[in-house]
């Protein structure tokens, strides 16, 4: 099987209505990354000092050397910044998930006192904070259980949710699989949680954010000022506000660092903005927690068979009649890039048309000649196929007067006689008034006209065929 993993549709073009809580036009999402203890450094046998995420320009690895100016930045974090940040959101009362490096917050036992004080979530950012792009998975495995033993040691009770942040190509994957979790947060795809299957996991993710988020004052292109970060939050609010408004609200995740935006003159910018927030009706300020719960029973997980995921039999038993009697359409679609992008009707009515858009002249008038006369002989004597008749009942071609029957008999014949096929159309897009009109109007036109026209409607045909099958 030809099959591509990355997921481009997502909702696609209706996403679901979130049904907030209180009817809320936005839930938004506090995220306070701890990280102040787990970074890159010798003392936690690291083989180099961090150079991520700090105020120090073009910072880079210290192979064998511990860097005090980074490690005092992180000080920093710890020391002064997360307690001006717990200061401004229990003053507000604005609740926050903590994205807590396990290792790091054994090293801060009072800053885990005051973040369970509070009711924060404390979910689980890894063990360390590294980079796990090169890690193997046996070894990203046995970091993600040390961190659940550990969090659970010393938080008091086991992490709800995940994000790792500087992952590889297995993390997710991987926490999905200890299926212990209510949500992970490796990914930045979508405004709204979603469900992924992991084999018989069906695992909540809700996405996070990049751009949302206080690490732009420590990259470039970035934040200079509080007052940019403020505009940036505020103008992101008032979009999702407004679709909100509109009926179709979001999710606004904010992304936060001690030792950044807990430095005075960048957390000006957060306390503008949350004032601002505030000030409108309808915001529901939530725990990712509270979020994953919401979602988990207003929008429970529906599995469906994918075709993405057949096997050639099984694809051409269930999609080789969307074009009549043409099995060898979805013989070759199967063999196409096929992955998430196909597993709704206009997914798979693109790999399904191309076939038939590539085939040869003769295998395309195949098709057609295949397609029955509309309230001809075989529909008279309940020949046709499921589809065609239901088809046809849709615009009453089942219930004609013998006139009637008469007149589209005729035409017909007339129609097969000058261009060599059928008269194809799409009758659920039709009653029998205006099919009439168009056999009238097409019986006149050249055989190419007519051939490419032809072609069109059963494409069309099969469109409305899919999505009676699919999800659209």
């Amino acid at each position: 099987m030809n099959r591509y993993p990355r997921d481009f549709r997502g909702y696609g073009p209706n996403p679901p209505d979130a049904r907030w809580p209180g009817g809320a036009k936005i839930a938004i999402s506090l995220v306070l990354n701890y990280e102040e203890g787990g970074e890159n450094n010798l003392l936690h046998g690291d083989k180099q000092s961090e150079a991520f995420l700090s105020d120090i320009a073009g910072a880079a690895p210290w192979p064998g050397l511990r860097h005090w100016n980074m490690e005092s930045i992180y000080d920093y974090g710890a020391r002064a910044g997360f307690w001006r940040l717990h200061r401004l959101f229990t003053d507000m009362d604005v609740p926050v998930t903590i994205y807590g490096v396990t290792s790091a917050l054994a090293r801060n036992p009072e800053q885990v006192a005051a973040m369970k004080a509070a009711g924060w979530e404390i979910a689980s950012h890894g063990l360390k904070w590294v980079e796990h792009r090169d890690m193997d998975e046996a070894e990203e495995r046995a970091q993600i259980a040390e961190s659940f033993r550990l969090h659970e040691e010393v938080v008091g009770e086991p992490p709800r949710g995940w994000y790792t942040g500087r992952c590889s190509m297995n993390t997710v994957r991987l926490t999905a699989e200890t299926g212990r979790l209510d949500w992970i947060s490796d990914t930045y795809d979508d405004d709204l949680p979603y469900w992924m299957e992991t084999g018989a996991r069906d695992q909540l993710v809700i996405p996070y954010t990049l751009e949302a988020n206080d690490m732009r004052f420590a990259t470039a292109p970035g934040y200079i000022e509080g007052a940019q970060f403020y505009t940036y939050l505020k103008d992101t609010f008032d979009t999702l506000y407004a679709e909100g408004e509109a009926g179709h609200a979001k999710m606004f995740s904010v992304g936060l660092h001690c030792r950044l935006i807990g430095r005075p003159g960048k957390i000006a910018g957060l306390k503008r903005f949350l004032d601002y927030a505030r000030g409108h009706k309808g915001v529901w300020f939530a725990r990712r927690i509270d979020i994953a719960q919401h979602w988990a029973a207003t929008h429970p997980h529906q599995r469906f068979e994918r075709p993405s995921q057949m096997d050639r039999t099984r694809f051409v038993e269930r999609f080789g009649s969307i074009f009549e009697h043409s099995p060898w359409i979805a013989e070759r679609a199967w063999g196409l890039e096929l992955g998430p992008a196909h597993d709704s009707a206009v997914g798979l009515h693109n790999a399904l048309t191309r076939m038939f858009r590539s085939a040869s002249h003769d295998e395309r008038l195949g098709v057609l000649t295949a397609h029955p006369d509309l309230a001809g002989k075989l529909a008279a004597a309940k020949r046709l196929t499921p589809e065609s008749t239901a088809e046809q009942a849709s615009a009453a071609l089942d219930a004609l007067t013998d006139e009637e029957r008469a007149t589209f008999q005729r035409l017909n014949a007339d129609y097969v006689a000058k261009h060599g096929f059928p008269f194809i159309i799409a009758v659920r897009d039709n009653d029998k008034a205006s099919i009439l009109q168009a056999f009238a109007t097409r019986i006149g036109n050249d055989t190419a006209t007519e051939f490419a026209t032809a072609c069109r409607q059963v494409e069309r045909i099969a469109e409305l065929r899919l999505k009676d099958m699919l999800p659209r």
